[in-house]
């Protein structure tokens, strides 16, 4: 995969059945320096074939096309090992969407209504490796993280975690990947994902987006 620093502009591969968007989105890339077109398709099986012969950094991928729907492309996506980021860009804030994108593999969940400016700012930050959740949906995860719980389960305690896992779950919660975290501890990538792992087996949750929301909403994401 081409790796994104600070000189080679992020790659970016648009998916979505509408023409006049994809449009309006080249557009807006036309005009950044730190990210520019590397392809554009009309259909989830154009998009894939894509993703493998243009190895993008960033996949911007609709959720509602034709034939072969957004969730399912984005598990063919990760079934077939693209490593690259991907961002859901929908207009369906349903919480069974936004739940099953990010459990599948989704990186970010971006709402179409967002103005222009604060698109470009939230893909900048998805192809460095950062987490981009619309705000408005922030709420609605941590509501659904909370309703998901059994009634025995007494929910995450965070007080189980060691004091690396609670640092590394603030870390997360910043929107930092595995990457970029392990840049920031000066430790490997491979022992982040172990810390990762365990936390969230310890916290009873299965992401590390999760992780992410459910930090931020109790008030972990601050250092203690």
């Amino acid at each position: 995969m081409t790796q994104t620093d600070d000189k080679a502009p992020a790659r970016i591969l648009l998916i979505d059945d509408h023409p006049l968007l994809r449009r309006g989105i080249t557009q807006l890339l036309e005009m950044e320096d730190s990210m520019t077109l590397a392809g554009e398709a009309s259909s989830s099986k154009e998009g894939v074939r894509l993703a493998g012969e243009l190895d993008p950094d960033l996949i911007l991928l609709d959720l509602n096309m034709p034939g072969t729907n957004g969730h399912e492309t984005l598990r063919k996506l990760r079934e077939d090992g693209f490593p690259g980021r991907i961002v859901i860009f929908t207009v369906s804030d349903a919480e069974d969407d936004v739940v099953a994108a990010l459990r599948a593999g989704a990186d970010g969940y971006l709402l179409k209504d967002m103005e222009p400016e604060d698109l470009m700012s939230r893909l900048h930050q998805a192809a460095v490796g950062k987490l981009v959740i619309s705000d408005r949906l922030t709420t609605l995860l941590a509501d659904a993280l909370r309703h998901q719980q059994t009634p025995e389960a007494e929910g995450p305690d965070y007080a189980s975690l060691t004091p690396r896992e609670k640092d590394i779950l603030r870390h997360i919660a910043e929107g930092l990947s595995n990457k970029m975290v392990a840049r920031r501890l000066d430790i490997s990538e491979g022992t982040v994902k172990v810390h990762v792992k365990h936390l969230l087996k310890k916290l009873g949750l299965r992401s590390r987006v999760e992780a992410a929301v459910w930090a931020v909403h109790e008030g972990y994401a601050e250092s203690s």
